[in-house]
């Protein structure tokens, strides 16, 4: 029983920490922000919302800088200021801005926003396991290795995730009449949006794929649906 001791810690120190992870999100999205309420864009929400027979689809708006859509484990969609800024300044259009929220309802009708929180803690507990082990062949190394492991799983499942709000997210557009072009379009512009532009880490350490291969599977989905 005592050698599984430090795989139950692990396990509960997971646990632990997805609780108070959740938490201090939720929270932290309640403090700073509020409802979207712009005319342009509720007209193009509203879109949206008839193409998932929904009443109207809310939108937040989180202020902070960083250009970045967000679902988050309670279920309700966000945008930054950062992003709506850019909307205002004309660099990004009504259905670009559509296209963003289509991806983030993807995330939430697919479970990943829940999922995600649950991977964090799976992964903590992963890392910890795996450097209990790891360090008992490789002393000093093996918390790194372990470290390094964890991240390239997480990385893999975060652009799984986005590659299947990618592909909810165009079957929703088309239906609500808005097509896939803003979608394809904000992906070339985000790199210079979020200043990534230039960016040199592998594909496979990122949390989300390379703005041509999800071009690419839009595509794809596209002429499979027909």
């Amino acid at each position: 029983m005592l050698k599984f001791t430090p795989l139950l810690l692990a396990l509960i120190w997971g646990l632990a920490m997805y609780r108070f992870s959740a938490w201090r999100t939720l929270r932290e999205l309640e403090a700073r922000s509020s409802e979207l309420a712009d005319p342009k864009l509720t007209r193009v929400f509203a879109r949206l919302a008839e193409a998932l027979d929904l009443p109207r689809v809310r939108v937040f708006l989180y202020e902070v800088e960083p250009v970045n859509g967000l679902a988050a484990p309670d279920g309700k969609v966000y945008i930054t200021r950062g992003f709506y800024e850019k909307f205002r300044q004309g660099q990004i259009s009504d259905d670009e801005m559509a296209s963003v929220i289509a991806h983030e309802l993807g995330h939430v009708a697919l479970g990943h926003s829940k999922r995600r929180m649950i991977d964090f803690s799976g992964q903590n507990a992963l890392r910890t396991a795996l450097a209990m082990v790891l360090s008992r062949f490789l002393p000093g190394i093996g918390a790194y290795l372990a470290g390094w492991l964890t991240n390239m799983l997480a990385a893999k499942l975060s652009r799984n995730d986005e590659y299947e709000a990618d592909a909810y997210a165009t079957a929703l557009l088309i239906k609500a009449g808005i097509g896939t072009a803003p979608q394809k379009s904000l992906f070339e512009k985000l790199p210079h949006l979020t200043g990534a532009h230039g960016a040199s880490m592998p594909a496979w350490l990122m949390s989300h794929p390379k703005t041509e291969e999800r071009i690419r599977a839009i595509e794809a989905n596209e002429a499979k649906w027909g």
